[in-house]
């Protein structure tokens, strides 16, 4: 028997979801422990430009296909959301490279561990979608919207920390930057649910 080849708006998006995974991955293993930020920087910038041109291809196909398997709106915001994941995390890693920053502390690992875990959940539920099994999906969406509210906590636990530990401002400008950009990065998280779960409701 022949299988039906896979949609290519599904079999890309699932290429971008397996990405994220992968340097999310790269991300918490090194974060917790940074020795060289220049690979570090490089490596996570090698993950962004891969998904970049998962999108272009995403983009290019939109404008070729009349019929597509969800709606073409539902497939850009999908594609543009994830693609924030990953640019929030490589803006991160960009940022320990032009601050020189030491050692990541505590907070900056579990922002990393909780982004590693909602990388995986965003990863299950674009396999689900490829497999048009939408209500499946909504147990990996309240996932991610529990992760970002972790995410919210955290940040608020961080910054007081820092401000009543920290009196060289220079860190403490650095430091603050880095907490709020892996805080929106858990934002971009709960973008790519919400489209999901705005896509459950039209097609279900």
């Amino acid at each position: 028997m022949k299988f039906k080849k896979k949609d290519i708006f599904f079999q890309t998006l699932e290429n971008m979801a397996d990405t994220i995974v992968q340097a999310a991955d790269y991300f918490a293993q090194h974060v917790s422990n940074l020795q060289d930020v220049t690979t570090f920087a490089n490596e996570m910038k090698q993950f962004e430009s891969k998904c970049d041109s998962f999108t272009h291809t995403i983009i290019t196909e939109l404008n070729k296909t009349f019929i597509t398997p969800i709606e073409r709106d539902d497939i850009m915001a999908l594609t543009t959301s994830m693609d924030d994941v990953i640019d929030g995390l490589e803006a991160t890693t960009s940022r320990f490279y032009m601050y020189q920053l030491g050692q990541p502390d505590e907070y900056i690992v579990q922002f990393a561990e909780i982004l590693r875990q909602s990388s995986y959940e965003i990863q299950k539920a674009i396999h689900l979608l490829s497999q048009k099994k939408l209500l499946a999906i909504r147990e990996y969406t309240i996932r991610l919207n529990d992760l970002e509210n972790q995410g919210d906590e955290l940040l608020r636990i961080c910054i007081k920390d820092l401000f009543a530990k920290v009196s060289d401002p220079i860190e403490l400008i650095k430091r603050k930057e880095i907490y709020e950009r892996l805080e929106t990065t858990t934002d971009t998280c709960e973008d790519v649910a919400n489209t999901l779960e705005s896509i459950i409701m039209r097609n279900s």
